[in-house]
């Protein structure tokens, strides 16, 4: 499995931002997920899409972000609109299947640094 997460950047406050994931080798019944990480905070968990369309938000986001899942193309996208200070950090994208075989695997994120 291999993902690659792209779209950061450096933005001011108020814009807006798509992110997306690539993935790759991925089997069926895999949940995509995105994750930040902000300097000196732990990972923390914004958005997931489940191989049947399921959604799930951090409750904080979820008014200004919305994720979507492209099958056929296998790619996990995050649009962020009106994008905050405390949005800056590095985005990791997530794939998780719990049925055997069963695995885990990071994308290597991507920045976002939004400046007010």
């Amino acid at each position: 499995v291999q993902l690659q997460a792209s779209g950061g950047g450096w933005v001011q406050a108020g814009e807006s931002l798509k992110l997306t994931c690539a993935a790759s080798g991925i089997l069926g019944a895999t949940t995509l997920s995105w994750y930040r990480q902000a300097p000196g905070k732990q990972r923390e968990f914004i958005a997931s899409v489940t191989s049947g369309g399921t959604t799930d938000y951090r409750d904080s986001v979820r008014d200004r972000f919305t994720v979507s899942r492209h099958n056929a193309k296998n790619t996990l996208d995050l649009q962020i609109s009106n994008l905050k200070p405390e949005d800056t950090a590095v985005y990791y994208c997530k794939a998780q299947r719990r049925v055997m075989p069963v695995y885990t695997h990071w994308g290597q994120g991507t920045q976002v640094t939004v400046s007010s």
